[in-house]
């Protein structure tokens, strides 16, 4: 092949382009769209109603709904590490964790660094966030803020702003309600006090479905007499079922926090609607199921109250007549396991936990009622806001605006596979890389905390796992190792060792690596 040959061929396989960013013909600000990001936290696919059929009779997802009968869902939307603080990093900057130096869950988003919202607010945006922020640090680019300390209070929670922000868990004040509805109501509050004459740039993060996957008293009894139907692979009990290597969160872990809770009722868990709870003489296979159904009947009721909150905001826009032109995103930072694999919690590369639902509407410009199934990261977002806003993407941004995308024209030199790093090494989750084709998924689980914060200093044996999307999509079977796929397993590696050193994350710095890639790349 020649080199030109080669080249094209880089290009079409991982979505890089040398031509610039689509721009928008418009510069008057009457003529760029506002923007709503809408994002929930662990608000995973299966709980959508709109992705999976498994649990599609059991979700209240009316405006869920209406966005997507009105705008366009993503299928194939991905997450480049996912775990909540460095997915709303890399959506903050268009960075992977490795660039913006936003690893595990420890670091925070310096008020000094580049991100898309300051980008907004040069490019004439008035911009706010409203809910969970979660990058530790005073959040800057934003005309106004109210978010969440930490995790925050799923009742009555504390919302700080700039007149007492304190560093940590300090500063804020208490106000009354459920956290989705008091972050919704202030959402419009903001919108309606807003200066009418410039575009508007809102963030919404509500904190729910997050564990401990408290709801409203109104949704209580939603399934409260139904049975939910369980995934294929709810009875995953160890890696030796599937020839996967991680052990992964079971859900049995989720048991003991939700018993828990139980015994210390002013404890994290003790807070949420869970209790009482109890597996006092349930075997295994009906104390998973009393665990799955617990759990995920929290998550659904979690996220009607979502729903009903994207409602607020979708009536809002109608009755001010901004809906035309408004660009409306909901999506969650990350996926999240309902019992697949046996397991809850994300962080893994499996389909569940590295996929992001996404559903964006603009009827000025995006087809309503479609389906996408290019492949688009969270470090495409700030490009695709940069995109609207009529500004260039900016050189810190490692992502790519999707604007084309979503009109149905689809750059031919888009992505065909893209690239996830998770660093929170833990030795049930070993740290791992991998690269996610259209049809393969080539995983390698290195199993070395590198100094991050809160990682494990004990290692794991370094191993690979190979799965054909296409052949088994719940990926039940790790085929690295078979004849059949050896010539596969050659090309995914050859394009991995390609777009990591495109992407700049060598493991350099870390000459462990070194010996651990030279010894099991092969």
């Amino acid at each position: 092949m020649s080199h030109s040959a080669t080249l094209l061929f880089l290009l079409s396989v991982f979505g890089l382009s040398c031509s610039p960013s689509l721009q928008q013909a418009a510069s008057d600000s009457n003529d760029r769209p506002n923007i709503l990001f809408i994002m929930a936290d662990d608000h995973t696919g299966q709980a959508w109603g709109i992705y999976e059929d498994l649990l599609k009779a059991y979700v209240k997802n009316d405006n869920i709904q209406r966005l997507a009968q009105e705008g366009t869902v993503l299928d194939r939307a991905f997450c480049t590490n996912s775990i909540c603080v460095p997915s709303r990093a890399s959506i903050m900057t268009g960075q992977y964790s490795h660039r913006n130096d936003i690893y595990t869950l420890k670091e925070g988003l310096h008020p000094d660094r580049t991100n898309i919202a300051k980008v907004m607010q040069g490019a004439g945006y008035q911009t706010a966030i409203i809910g969970k922020w979660h990058l530790k640090q005073e959040p800057s680019g934003f005309d106004h803020y109210m978010v969440l300390p930490g995790q925050g209070r799923y009742h009555n929670p504390k919302l700080k702003t700039k007149d007492n922000w304190q560093d940590g868990n300090k500063g804020g004040t208490d106000y009354e309600g459920y956290s989705a509805d008091v972050i919704g109501d202030h959402s419009v509050e903001w919108l309606k006090s807003r200066e009418s004459d410039k575009p508007f740039f809102l963030m919404t993060h509500f904190k729910a479905t997050h564990g401990p996957f408290d709801f409203p008293e109104r949704y209580r009894s939603l399934n409260a007499d139904r049975e939910l139907p369980e995934p294929e692979s709810l009875m995953d009990f160890g890696p030796e079922t599937t020839g996967r290597h991680a052990i992964g969160q079971k859900l049995e872990e989720m048991g003991r926090r939700m018993e828990s809770g139980l015994a210390k009722p002013n404890s994290y868990w003790g807070q949420a609607q869970v209790q009482p709870f109890s597996l006092d003489g349930l075997d295994s296979i009906a104390a998973r199921r009393k665990i799955y159904q617990t759990m995920t009947k929290h998550i659904l009721r979690g996220g009607a109250a979502i729903d009903d909150n994207i409602g607020k905001l979708l009536d809002y826009l109608d009755e001010a007549g901004l809906a035309e032109n408004t660009v409306v995103i909901y999506t969650a930072d990350q996926g999240y396991f309902l019992g697949e694999h046996g397991f809850f919690d994300k962080r893994m590369m499996y389909e569940e936990s590295l996929r992001m639902p996404f559903v964006i509407r603009y009827p000025r410009e995006i087809p309503a009622g479609k389906r996408n199934d290019d492949i688009i990261l969270n470090v495409d977002f700030p490009a695709l806001f940069a995109d609207y806003a009529g500004v260039e993407t900016p050189k810190f941004i490692q992502g790519r605006s999707f604007r084309e995308n979503l009109t149905g024209n689809s750059p031919k030199d888009w992505r065909t596979a893209m690239y996830y790093r998770y660093w929170l090494h833990e030795t049930f989750r070993p740290a791992h890389f991998g690269i996610r084709h259209e049809r393969y998924k080539l995983i390698f689980y290195y199993g070395q905390g590198l100094g991050k914060p809160g990682t494990h200093q004990e290692t794991v044996e370094p191993a690979w796992e190979l799965y054909d999307l296409e052949l088994d999509p719940n990926e039940l079977e790790n085929r690295y190792g078979s004849p059949h796929y050896e010539l596969i397993v050659a090309d995914l590696k050859r394009q991995l060792r390609w777009l990591r050193q495109e992407l700049g994350d060598t493991d350099e710095a870390y000459p462990v690596m070194q010996q651990i890639l030279d010894e099991h790349w092969e």
